[in-house]
């Protein structure tokens, strides 16, 4: 039988009820606590509601957020471009050390690294000692650095892959007709990477516009602090649930600019072409600022938080507190495991519906998977606040709940290792399974299950140290005297206790770099 035609009765197959069931659950799990946030709004008079929202505060606030996130966006492109160009196009010394390191700073959270800014400055922080006395970092400013030292690697992955999946006879055309270096990069390279410069950009901003943490701690107003800290104060819960929905109309702009964007551009060539190495770049006299450069990153994206951890825990010893490192661990880690075993378990029907029946329906439920990464993680903890407190109130500061928002946050990721791995799962095996007079259960836990290992594993992965560094629904979702290793990070500070905290900072580095280290792996990631 040809694959055409098994591929048209497949798809003339009716998709069995029972798949159906999770993709509308999911999509109820992410719809519902947001109406809460809409109807908590709305509860305010529309005069009051009308006030609060064209308050001069609030347009402050969104053009810092504004202002942060193109800081961020420029920042985190001036790093990783130019870091991906030096790792692809030229023949740079130990590149695939260089591209290595950097991706580590994902291990590295953005409040982690604006705990290491706040320590450079002050009269006992690092300069300090060195002679220099300098005012900590904070404002615009100091949370964009926090934030791009962090971020910029999404763009450097993105950039790097597009770089490699270049046709170099693209290039070499625009060569013969006379185009400069400056011109082919300009007009060929850069229209031809855009897709991933995109996708990379589109990452940075839901991250920057969703983070708490960074900004807090800078002291610079944006939404997400904005929200927490009306919230917390308890006096006007209403303009923090307009706030919320101001945030979440915010993110649905970048992701519909990507969409309108790719249904605009093609840059696939036509034909096979033939499999051809890229041309490098001679180091030339461009060397030494090329290692200058990446030296600076890597000292300011890595080497800044560790040695600053390290003074910290030099100055005061980590020891006397490490029972309470111990049980933070441990309460992350009962948040999290639940949560990425849930988001698996909830994700794999999803998974298995999208690659066995595509239609318009399988893509619609796994388009729900991905609501509740585009929600920043604030507002989507204010929303289920708000949920359980009206629909739910035995669930409110529970560990269940804080278990269920972790796992919609993170559904997103969880989908990707699972989708691979069952596109690589032949039907056939199926097939013979039900030949045999199996049901379709039993056929699958049968012969595609144990072909998913390695991509659940690496779901599994991926969410559970995601949560273990989530901050935000920690914050607000957390059960009273519950805390998380990033809470503690966080609490401490906020108040300036930059020693107490390093100790629950680097168990979070450590862990973090664990989990970089298997994402590598998983994606197998050429360090060529």
């Amino acid at each position: 039988m040809s694959t055409n035609l098994l591929l048209k009765r497949r798809g003339n197959l009716r998709v069995p009820r029972l798949l159906l069931l999770p993709p509308v659950l999911i999509a109820l799990a992410m719809v519902i606590p947001l109406w809460y946030l809409l109807l908590r709004t709305a509860e305010a008079d529309s005069a009051l509601l009308r006030e609060l929202l064209f308050r001069p505060r609030t347009l402050q606030l969104l053009l810092n957020t504004l202002a942060l996130t193109a800081y961020v966006l420029v920042l985190s492109t001036a790093i990783g471009v130019p870091l991906a160009w030096l790792t692809v196009r030229t023949d740079l010394p130990g590149r695939r050390l260089v591209t290595f390191l950097a991706v580590m700073p994902l291990a590295i959270p953005g409040y982690v690294m604006a705990h290491a800014l706040l320590s450079l400055g002050g009269n006992s922080g690092l300069l300090a000692m060195l002679g220099l006395s300098v005012s900590r970092p904070g404002g615009l400013h100091g949370a964009s650095w926090a934030l791009s030292l962090y971020a910029f690697p999404y763009i450097f992955l993105n950039t790097r892959s597009a770089l490699l999946s270049l046709d170099p006879g693209t290039e070499e055309s625009a060569r013969s007709i006379g185009y400069g270096p400056a011109q082919v990069f300009l007009k060929v390279i850069i229209p031809l990477i855009s897709p991933g410069l995109v996708a990379g950009w589109v990452i940075v901003t839901l991250y920057t516009l969703g983070d708490f943490g960074a900004v807090a701690l800078m002291r610079y107003e944006v939404f997400s602090y904005a929200i927490y800290t009306q919230y917390a104060a308890a006096f006007d819960r209403v303009y923090a649930a307009a706030l919320a929905l101001i945030l979440v109309g915010l993110t649905a702009g970048p992701l519909w600019l990507e969409a309108h964007f790719l249904r605009s551009r093609y840059v696939a060539r036509v034909g096979s072409g033939v499999a051809r190495r890229t041309a490098i770049t001679p180091r030339g006299p461009w060397l030494i600022p090329a290692l200058f450069f990446v030296t600076a990153v890597v000292a300011a994206s890595l080497g800044l938080p560790v040695l600053t951890l390290i003074y910290w825990m030099t100055l005061r010893s980590p020891l006397p507190v490490l029972h309470r490192v111990a049980g933070f661990f441990a309460n992350s880690v009962a948040a999290a495991l639940p949560a990425a075993l849930v988001a698996v378990v909830m994700v794999l029907p999803v998974a298995y519906l999208r690659t066995r029946f595509p239609s318009r329906i399988a893509r619609l439920a796994e388009r729900s998977v991905y609501i509740g990464y585009a929600v920043p993680p604030l507002a989507l903890a204010l929303a289920m606040v708000f949920f359980s407190l009206r629909a739910v109130p035995w669930l409110y500061q529970s560990l269940t709940l804080l278990v269920f928002t972790y796992s919609l946050n993170f559904l997103a990721l969880a989908m990707g290792p699972i989708r691979s791995a069952l596109m690589l799962a032949p039907r056939r095996l199926e097939e013979a399974a039900r030949s045999t007079g199996r049901g379709p259960v039993p056929a699958f836990l049968l012969t595609v299950l144990p072909i998913l290992r390695k991509g659940i594993f690496a779901s599994l992965t991926l969410v559970f140290v995601m949560a273990m560094k989530e901050l935000p629904i920690a914050f607000l979702l957390a059960p009273t005297g519950f805390t998380t290793l990033s809470v503690a990070v966080f609490s401490r500070t906020s108040e300036g206790m930059l020693a107490e905290a390093a100790p629950y900072a680097a168990a979070i580095v450590l862990l973090s770099s664990m989990f970089v280290g298997l994402m590598l792996r998983y994606e197998g990631q050429e360090f060529s």
